[in-house]
């Protein structure tokens, strides 16, 4: 697979992240584990891209990408294309709101254990799909 140096480093930063979730988790800082696990989607989803040779656009969300080059990813991630998509397109609902909230909307106070262990579920599946037909570095 192409840009395999680029890609490895997203999967390895993606996979480091992964392990402070669980700092984050136990903190009980909802709103961070939600803002982080979107993040380690994006680096993953991207590592993917790059590694089927495809250039990541600079956006949060690939599933556009991604549901439009799903013949062009490794043959064991074809049937899981949607699923990815959507992730990438929900978790990016969050974003913004997970990290500055807004006048009538704290953070710390909108987001729950069980919206974080979904956000964090959701990050670690990404993950353990693509990294072993990235660079197999086991942080799956």
């Amino acid at each position: 697979m192409k840009g395999g140096g680029l890609a490895e480093d997203y999967l390895r930063r993606a996979g480091v992240r992964l392990a402070a979730l669980e700092v984050l988790f136990d903190a009980e800082s909802w709103a961070d584990v939600v803002r982080e696990s979107q993040e380690i989607v994006e680096l993953t989803l991207k590592g993917l891209l790059r590694s089927c040779g495809i250039d990541p656009p600079r956006v949060h969300d690939v599933s556009g990408v991604l549901l439009a080059e799903r013949n062009r990813l490794p043959g064991g991630l074809h049937c899981e294309a949607e699923w990815l998509a959507h992730v990438s397109r929900q978790m990016r609902k969050d974003r913004e709101l997970a990290f500055y909230g807004a006048e009538d909307l704290l953070p710390g106070d909108f987001y729950s254990r069980v919206d974080a262990r979904n956000a964090r579920d959701r990050a670690r599946r990404v993950v353990a799909l693509v990294d072993p037909h990235v660079s197999g570095s086991g942080f799956a």
